[in-house]
């Protein structure tokens, strides 16, 4: 969030360059914040920590699976603060669903299923584009960097997110958020399977990402939580309005929490299987019903009725603001060299899955990860 009446205050100490090269070698520099396109994440970010500078680099980390080592790397060589953007990881209610699945309210987590739909021009990335946008007024060629040289395109510029030039579509903008958060509740490194499928079904607008995709991810067991399956999904063209979600489900109930809230409902099992209804029960003969129903008797005899609990839910505050706890995670990681929330490794722990998603998609076959080590096998 920014502060408009102290931004205007204080425009005067604003310093803008055109070569971000020149801000690096400034000594009264001591963090940058990388919002760039994707393409940019991997090259700024371990320019800046050689130079010297703390650095918060928005999500997803890097561009490609295969950068994300020598991000990593360089983080451990300068022993700069390095924390990756995906907020979620310092919100309150994040530290709270980990809390409840801590405590076994769960019990053993058998399934995640999460999903980040939305239903407009504006979701589905048609930014609006500056009549006055031309050559003369952006630096094409600065942007492009690394990206294949082409001419100049205003769409290409303001829709970034919708190209594999610059941007890593759906799952590497908006699963990441997924990833990052499901790991903080679970304490857990990533999956070790990865499969996806997915198409352009409705914004073909020359975009070269599709606008429905849905992944399906192995998880090995780990210290915090038992081996599970996870299912994700981004659908941009949701008529349904379902929004957003993300629900853990174990033996004895279900987590579900958004960015401002978290519920917990428990089901356990119950300790007697029953019989009938759909069970072969009622295709035994009189005599074996009788015989079948006092041996049942005897080996689940009643007991004594307990309270059933509903669900509690817990809520933010009104108007908190994950983003400025994460923001605040990184200063005090600067300043009192706090533990940071989203450090390259774990950075990549969510962006890496998100990025083999895509993989999985264009190459049409599984990826299989190395979540402690992140990287592809």
């Amino acid at each position: 969030m920014i502060h408009l009446p102290m931004l205007k205050k204080n425009s005067h100490r604003i310093v803008r360059n055109h070569n971000y090269l020149k801000l690096l070698d400034r000594k009264d520099v001591d963090a940058v914040i990388i919002a760039t396109s994707d393409h940019w994440h991997d090259r700024i970010s371990i320019e800046a920590m050689n130079k010297g500078k703390h650095v918060y680099c928005e999500k997803p980390m890097v561009h490609k699976l295969e950068e994300g080592a020598e991000v990593i790397a360089t983080q451990k060589k300068t022993g700069k603060v390095f924390q990756v953007g995906s907020q979620r990881v310092s919100s309150i209610v994040t530290e709270k669903a980990r809390d409840l699945f801590d405590s076994g309210a769960i019990g053993d987590l058998i399934l995640v299923e999460t999903w980040m739909d939305r239903h407009s021009a504006n979701g589905a990335w048609q930014y609006s584009i500056p009549t006055d946008a031309n050559g003369g007024t952006v630096d094409w060629d600065k942007f492009i960097g690394d990206a294949p040289k082409m001419p100049y395109d205003p769409v290409r510029f303001f829709r970034w997110r919708n190209y594999q030039d610059y941007g890593t579509g759906v799952a590497g903008d908006l699963f990441v958020h997924l990833f990052s958060a499901l790991h903080t509740v679970t304490s857990s490194a990533g999956p070790e399977r990865i499969l996806a499928t997915g198409g352009l079904r409705y914004w073909k607008d020359g975009r070269d990402v599709p606008d429905v995709i849905m992944g399906v991810y192995d998880y090995p067991q780990a210290p915090k939580h038992s081996a599970f399956n996870l299912q994700m999904r981004v659908n941009f063209v949701d008529g349904s309005e379902n929004g957003e979600g993300l629900r853990l489900i174990g033996t004895d109930g279900y987590i579900d929490f958004g960015w401002d809230y978290v519920k917990v409902v428990p089901h356990r099992l119950e300790k007697e299987p029953g019989y009938g209804g759909w069970d072969s029960f009622d295709t035994f003969s009189e005599s074996q019903q009788k015989e079948y129903e006092k041996w049942y008797k005897a080996k689940y005899p009643p007991s004594k009725p307990s309270v059933i609990s509903k669900g509690v839910e817990f809520v933010a505050p009104e108007n908190y603001s994950a983003n400025f706890d994460h923001h605040l995670n990184f200063y005090r990681g600067i300043r009192e060299r706090a533990a940071i929330k989203e450090d390259a490794l774990f950075g990549m722990q969510a962006a890496g899955p998100a990025l083999a998603t895509n993989k999985s998609y264009f190459e049409k076959r599984i990826i299989n990860w190395d979540p402690v080590n992140a990287k592809v096998i």
